[in-house]
């Protein structure tokens, strides 16, 4: 089954964002996993193998940039079951996210 990390980039400050709690959760909004992004604002594993769906990723993205327009950003995807891994990077700035499936 497929695991999942991610990465969270402040292209504002041309930077990782360390120290942004994300969570995942299931379709159903059961939170399955909570962690912090390291000083490289990375999490190299978040939750345990998943099984095919669809989750949603929350960043708590306040307390980086306090003075920006999106508090928080959820990302929601599929998982098809059939990859080994999910790498969902946020790129983001005080009044504007972007995400992509990486490697």
């Amino acid at each position: 089954m497929p695991t999942l990390s991610t990465h969270v980039l402040d292209t504002a400050r041309g930077r990782p964002a360390g120290g942004i709690p994300v969570r995942l959760e299931d379709e159903s909004g059961r939170i399955l996993a909570e962690a912090l992004t390291d000083d490289d604002g990375r999490v190299a594993s978040l939750g345990s193998e998943l099984p095919g769906g669809t989750y949603t990723l929350r960043f708590r993205v306040v307390d980086h940039q306090p003075d920006g327009f999106y508090p928080e950003v959820a990302v929601t995807f599929t998982v098809a079951g059939d990859e080994r891994h999910y790498h969902v990077p946020l790129l983001l700035s005080p009044f504007g996210y972007s995400t992509y499936r990486g490697s």
